[in-house]
């Protein structure tokens, strides 16, 4: 049944390209505390500064040259939607317990968020970007998810950060913004200490239904 809804749920983003607010048999992310479950298709809003991390198929000019993540000020964009994949051992419709190692598919371009030893062009500090496709990734792609404060599984609207697993970094944003670049996006990067602006809460999307047994 979840692959049922999945399935709608893409349709919904791809065929209707309707936004933030549609109706699914999945679970809307319209109020607090829906749990997130791997297969969920889900917008990650910086807690601070209230952009959306967001890709599109725009490489960097400097750097790795890779696919760039920036965030994004508007709620209503389809580039900002990112699907929560599990590793070898975990299936769709799980939930995903504080300190897990997941990766994030964006939408759109099927790349992987990725990181690696490069500066990020605004601010030098590691660069964070989008790498691969459907069946390449590597595990520059992996990413520890943290939870703040007392919750064990990852909810909507719950405050998290989310480790880059090779090289430990945190990802991050700031007021920092492109001047090149249409819609006043901001950097994301990575950075190795614990601030305030490395808090990340997952908001809009469709959240695949639980699955998995006690």
């Amino acid at each position: 049944m979840a692959v049922g809804f999945f399935a709608l749920a893409i349709f919904l983003l791809y065929g209707l390209d309707l936004e933030d607010g549609f109706a699914s048999p999945a679970s809307a992310a319209t109020s607090e505390g829906v749990e997130i479950t791997y297969g969920s298709v889900i917008k990650l809003m910086h807690e601070r500064t209230k952009f959306r991390l967001h890709s599109h198929d725009v490489p960097y000019g400097s750097g790795s040259g890779q696919q760039s993540v920036t965030g994004f000020p508007n709620v209503d964009d389809s580039n900002s939607y990112w699907i929560v994949k599990p590793l070898d051992g975990a299936k769709q419709g799980d939930k995903i317990k504080s300190g897990t190692i997941i990766r994030l598919q964006h939408m759109k371009t099927r790349k992987w968020l990725h990181s690696h030893l490069h500066a990020s062009p605004i601010s030098g500090k590691q660069e964070v970007s989008c790498f691969g496709s459907e069946n390449e990734s590597d595990t520059g792609d992996y990413w520890r998810l943290l939870i703040e404060g007392s919750g064990k599984t990852w909810k909507q609207d719950q405050r998290v950060r989310i480790q880059h697993v090779d090289t430990g970094v945190y990802l991050h944003s700031h007021d920092k913004k492109y001047t090149r670049i249409a819609g006043g996006q901001q950097e994301v990067c990575g950075v190795g200490e614990k601030k305030a602006d490395n808090v990340w809460l997952a908001v809009e999307g469709v959240y695949l239904p639980v699955t998995e047994t006690e």
